[in-house]
């Protein structure tokens, strides 16, 4: 079920006047239904996901009991143990047993040796790396002594497959999550309009941005051979607004709608691509998934406290792990060790840090030397997001050797332009001024038009919904979906 389907558009409403209207009444009804409908939303897709979803929830939730309880530090590690074989191998079988058996058997042919594997006809979980490091977060606290146990199984559950978040993040810790579940919530109608100017936000995002930029970037990415460098240049700056719209789009949905059932959730993204280098990006690009390999891995790793090459090897590692989380691919892998190489220069020199607020906050314009700082940056990330578009690295690269050709300064021609993606691409800049405008909120449009009149506001609302229902683009399925 996608957020900007006419499905959700019936579900959700319905979910919404029922949950306050009647299940609200009682903490426990309430949870029970938010599972509920959580269920029927994942099962939308496909009933049996809902299998692994329950399993790996049930799994958790008496690991967590267990290792509170437990009284030897042995028993403690054994039952985490059983946490991260169960959620990791059942990721692993589901996400990458191809990918190994594919390989394993393409390295033994080349070594003269052909090897008979067959690989596995199974579908993946929609949203099985998202819910399996959520679901982990809670096993590995307990085992910290961060949190306690729930003792609520209903809880527990609706925590798990919370639908807001559940296909595409955030990936949310269970200290920050599970405890609002624990406590009666009352509606608020000031959040509830945020939330849903926050919607808003995300269906522009997603339906005119996202949607219409995937089709000129598949385009181009589809027949690369037949584009100049200046193109598939002009492709990969399209795949990089897609991303951020698509991705962006979908969490901006996500806690909008989460804040209309009266839960918080984290911030996902935080104007990224005003980012003035690398190591600004990635603490403003998926937050929960950074933050997450950052206390699970990067620090028990060692972290920094080795000094600056301890820290370099963890943050490659980090890197590495992140590209591989995305998708069973050696492109991924390689867009992972790029962001590594743009990131260890500003780690080395000690600059990794050094732009941490916003960026010109209060000014109209940036200054020409933060200009030219995220223009650069933007152009180092949408390098790298060749690879993340890439079926191969063959093509990755056959792409790169064609925009750093001479081709690179001809004029880009892709063929006839509709008046709508003529459209879309002059929707861009608006889109960024938008962002812009509001990159010290929470979201672009948090206090949008607050000292207009309400006339003049309500019709910068009404001139967005009649841009997303006449620009919306062929309809593209969320593109973490896939992870």
């Amino acid at each position: 079920m996608l957020f900007n389907s006419i499905d959700f558009a019936l579900f959700f409403p319905l979910v919404f006047l029922l949950y306050w209207g009647i299940f609200n009444r009682s903490l426990r009804w309430s949870n029970g239904f938010l599972l509920i409908s959580s269920y029927v939303f994942y099962g939308w897709w496909d009933w049996r996901f809902l299998f692994l979803i329950a399993f790996s929830s049930l799994i958790d939730y008496f690991v967590g009991q267990g290792v509170f309880r437990a009284r030897t530090q042995v028993q403690r590690k054994f039952l985490l143990a059983v946490s991260l074989t169960v959620n990791l191998g059942l990721l692993g079988v589901f996400k990458y047993y191809n990918f190994f058996i594919e390989n394993l058997t393409e390295a033994f042919r080349l070594f003269g040796h052909p090897l008979e594997m067959s690989s596995l006809q199974i579908i993946l979980p929609v949203g099985i790396s998202f819910y399996t490091f959520q679901t982990l977060s809670y096993t590995i606290d307990v085992y910290r002594n961060e949190i306690k146990p729930t003792q609520d199984i209903i809880e527990f559950f609706a925590f798990v497959s919370f639908f807001p978040q559940l296909v595409a993040g955030p990936i949310e810790r269970a200290r920050e999550l599970l405890p609002q579940f624990g406590v009666k919530r009352e509606f608020n109608y000031a959040v509830a309009v945020d939330g849903m100017r926050q919607i808003l936000f995300g269906l522009f995002k997603k339906m005119v941005i996202a949607d219409n930029c995937a089709v000129l970037a598949n385009d181009i990415f589809n027949n690369y051979e037949l584009y100049s460098g200046s193109t598939l240049l002009l492709g990969a700056i399209f795949f990089a607004f897609q991303i951020y719209g698509d991705f962006s789009g979908y969490s901006d949905i996500a806690l909008g709608t989460a804040s209309l059932l009266g839960f918080r959730l984290s911030r996902n993204f935080a104007y990224p691509y005003f980012s003035r280098d690398v190591a600004e990006f990635w603490r403003r690009w998926h937050i929960s998934l950074t933050s997450w390999f950052r206390d699970y891995v990067y620090i028990p790793l060692g972290g920094s406290r080795g000094g600056k090459w301890m820290a370099a090897r963890n943050t490659f590692i980090i890197f590495l792990v992140s590209g591989f989380w995305h998708g069973p691919n050696w492109t991924f892998l390689a867009w992972g060790g790029l962001n590594a190489l743009f990131f260890l220069p500003l780690l080395l020199t000690g600059k990794n840090r050094q732009h941490r607020g916003v960026v010109d906050e209060g000014s109209l314009l940036p200054s020409p030397m933060n200009a030219a700082k995220i223009v650069f940056t933007f152009f180092l990330i949408t390098f790298s997001w060749v690879f993340f578009r890439a079926e191969n690295i063959q093509q990755a690269l056959d792409i790169i050797k064609k925009i750093i050709s001479s081709s690179l300064f001809e004029l880009p021609h892709w063929g006839r332009m509709s008046i709508r993606e003529m459209a879309v691409i002059g929707f861009i800049p608006v889109f960024l001024a938008l962002e812009w405008h509001g990159r010290s909120w929470a979201h672009a449009l948090e206090n949008f038009g607050s000292q207009w009149p309400r006339p003049a506001r309500w019709l910068g609302y009404a001139a967005m919904i009649f841009t997303i229902f006449f620009l919306t683009g062929e309809e593209q399925e969320f593109i973490y979906f896939q992870f």
